[in-house]
């Protein structure tokens, strides 16, 4: 009898382990059906993500491989991030599918423009850092080197260099849905972070420093969206906990 009472307790979680595997070999297909596809354009991508340094390039000047497998690699590295990246809101709806049977209705309703919300930003933090923050920062770089110094960069510390970039102004982007969830699940209240906007500046500016370059430019460039966004999250909060009459702290039962 108990033997068959542990073999019920176990089943469920053997069937979420299974919803799991499957909905990451989901994932993990997309992702690889889309690097398939990208695959032959691998140097055109290459060339169109080296765009912004180039155009500042002296003339003459060209980008150089230092590795004797860089010509391959450096374009296979970016096809497999690109082939990552795009395959994002993939990867959330296979993360909502799992998550969603648990949550209550309400909680569905504001999950779901939080998941098609965190996407776009993510996807607009990365154009920021493309046709925003790129021209300006490889502009500034390009002005202040020294006379009689050729400027000509590696292909694989360019792509480590754009990549972090990429990623850093994604993650920095999705502050107002972190700010958000913080007042919605009753961690902080309005008040609290309007109360703290000094700490948060000066925060905005640390991170900043931590995931940039060491270089003002791109420092000032992620921490002022950063501080923009973390407003745009407050009055989204005030927003919809006003017109939903939602309190800022959960009931017990959410606890």
């Amino acid at each position: 009898m108990s033997s068959k009472s542990e073999h019920d307790q176990e089943m469920p979680l053997v069937a979420h382990l299974v919803e799991l595997r499957s909905r990451i070999l989901r994932a993990l297909l997309v992702i690889l059906l889309i690097f398939i596809a990208l695959m032959p354009f691998a140097q055109d991508l290459y060339t169109w993500v080296s765009a912004p340094l180039r155009a500042y390039l002296p003339e003459g000047a060209t980008m150089i491989a230092t590795g004797v497998a860089s010509p391959f690699l450096a374009p296979f590295k970016l096809t497999l991030m690109l082939s990552l990246f795009l395959a994002v809101p993939v990867i959330l709806h296979q993360v909502w599918g799992f998550i969603a049977p648990g949550l209550y209705q309400s909680e569905k309703r504001i999950a779901i423009p939080l998941l098609i919300s965190s996407i776009l930003l993510f996807y607009i933090g990365m154009a920021f850092a493309f046709y925003v923050v790129f021209p300006i920062m490889f502009g500034f770089f390009a002005s202040v080197t020294p006379d009689g110094v050729a400027m000509m960069t590696d292909i694989g510390q360019y792509l480590d260099f754009i990549l972090t970039l990429f990623f850093a102004f994604g993650v920095a982007f999705e502050v107002p849905v972190a700010t958000f969830l913080m007042v919605w699940i009753g961690i902080l209240d309005l008040q609290t972070l309007r109360d703290s906007r000094p700490y948060v500046i000066v925060g905005c500016f640390v991170v900043g420093m931590l995931l940039t370059p060491p270089d003002v430019f791109s420092q000032t460039l992620l921490a002022i969206p950063m501080w923009m966004l973390f407003e745009v999250g407050i009055f989204a909060a005030a927003l919809v906990c006003r017109s939903a009459k939602h309190p800022q702290n959960l009931p017990s039962e959410h606890l």
